[in-house]
């Protein structure tokens, strides 16, 4: 068995969506970044590639290729669970923590995990996605950003 941990965050911009585990939020604002900046996803990217040694998202898919520019994060998953099959390892269990002083997250919880679940060809069950709030400090406790970890275990499959 293997594990990793990811880590992501990125600050609040208007006039673009909010995409969290890779469903659209509705909010006045979306969070900036090269891709969709979807912070849950990356994470989890990072947690994946993390648990094979591979190395993080940026390694992957770099912000200095414009082939990313505005891909979807579910695209950057459904690739980094590609690199997981073919080094032939399969997910037994993910956790999330997203960290959002104004964002509620309870309404989209369920359709987050099963987005992720879908991503990766999972059972609902092996995706868990808690939220919490930086209680007023920092970057996310003034509502300038959002923030996600993302801990998965992988092991080798058995055929």
């Amino acid at each position: 068995m293997r594990m990793g941990i990811g880590y992501d965050i990125h600050r609040f911009a208007e006039g673009r969506k909010l995409l969290l585990g890779g469903v659209e939020i509705p909010y006045i604002a979306g969070l900036l970044g090269h891709s969709d900046a979807d912070v849950v996803l990356h994470a989890l990217c990072d947690a994946i590639l993390g648990a094979l040694g591979k190395g993080d998202i940026g390694q992957h898919f770099p912000n200095t290729d414009s082939h990313y520019k505005d891909i979807s994060s579910l695209e950057l998953l459904k690739s980094v669970e590609h690199v997981m099959r073919d080094d032939g390892y399969a997910i037994n269990n993910i956790d999330i923590i997203i960290i959002s002083e104004d964002v509620k997250i309870d309404p989209f919880r369920s359709s987050m995990r099963q987005s992720i679940a879908t991503a990766l060809g999972l059972d609902i069950n092996y995706v868990n996605i808690k939220a919490t709030t930086s209680e007023g400090v920092g970057a996310i406790g003034r509502n300038e950003a959002i923030a996600s970890y993302a801990a998965v275990t992988i092991d080798k499959r058995n055929n």
